[in-house]
């Protein structure tokens, strides 16, 4: 029989990481850092995704390409690779970079949690900076998903930024997701779908009704295309979710965003602190 997992605690580069067993199934890992969930894994079942906000990640990836299509993907953000994880499983020959800031986190992961995918390469580097050297039209599907603890760093907010984004998203076809937390009056999120409409023609955000009504801070993902967007095949996606999210456009996102300036790397600021204990875990 296999030792029961234990915990695992190591200081990383940005804070004390720590690795969870999930007791409900059997080789699954919940990370934090300093208290704040960054990812979830199931090493038996990569497919498998806990969060929310992951699943409709995935949402947009299925909803714009075929399914099994082997992709380009560059992720700004590592933590446990659960997003590479599942796209190596359900499309195959996919070429997938990861770009994460932290050193120790990567040590941590790569020994406790390893990938033995070889089109999944993992570059210890600063985001952006990484973003700034890429090739243009190289990916198929770039996903930020940065967090210094609970909060999206400025500099990668800014429309310099999204610039950068642009041009590494694939003229053709090409899709920019970005991960954000925010609660109402959604000055953040507010001012970066104005950043994501000055730079790429369609937008959009997927978000759970709730945190749409006001009611908790939360996760909304944001959408950026050069070309259309298939709006309802990713509505019935987030809507067939075990936890049902809504997709915003339109008019509606022009409510969501009204007042709202694009931001440069000027006046550019992280995404808001959360309340206490609205993402923390023990």
């Amino acid at each position: 029989m296999d030792p029961e997992p234990i915990p695992v605690t190591r200081a990383v580069d940005f804070g004390t990481a720590k690795l969870l067993p999930d007791v409900d199934r059997a080789r699954a890992w919940l990370l934090t850092v300093d208290g704040a969930p960054q990812s979830y894994v199931d090493l038996d079942d990569p497919v498998y995704l806990e969060f929310e906000y992951v699943r409709r990640l995935a949402h947009a990836v299925d909803a714009v390409f075929d399914e099994g299509r082997p992709l380009d993907v560059v992720h700004l953000g590592g933590g446990a690779l659960t997003l590479p994880r599942r796209l190596s499983v359900t499309r195959p020959g996919s070429r997938q970079d990861v770009v994460e800031a932290d050193r120790g986190l990567v040590a941590l992961v790569a020994e406790h949690l390893p990938m033995d995918d070889p089109a999944v390469v993992v570059h210890t580097d600063d985001a952006r900076g990484w973003l700034e050297r890429a090739a243009p039209d190289s990916a198929d599907v770039l996903v930020a998903d940065v967090f210094g603890g609970s909060r999206v760093p400025a500099h990668l907010t800014s429309v310099e930024f999204l610039r950068s984004a642009a041009s590494v998203v694939r003229a053709e076809g090409g899709l920019y997701l970005a991960n954000l937390a925010d609660a109402a009056p959604f000055a953040f999120l507010g001012s970066q779908i104005a950043t994501v409409r000055a730079v790429f023609e369609h937008f959009c955000v997927i978000a759970e009704p709730g945190m749409l009504r006001g009611r908790r801070f939360g996760n909304a993902v944001l959408l950026g295309s050069h070309g259309p967007l298939p709006l309802d095949r990713l509505a019935r996606l987030a809507a067939a979710d075990a936890f049902p999210a809504r997709v915003v456009d339109g008019k509606a996102l022009a409510r969501l965003a009204a007042g709202a300036s694009p931001v440069y790397d000027a006046t550019a600021v992280p995404s808001p602190e959360p309340p206490d204990g609205a993402f923390t875990v023990g």
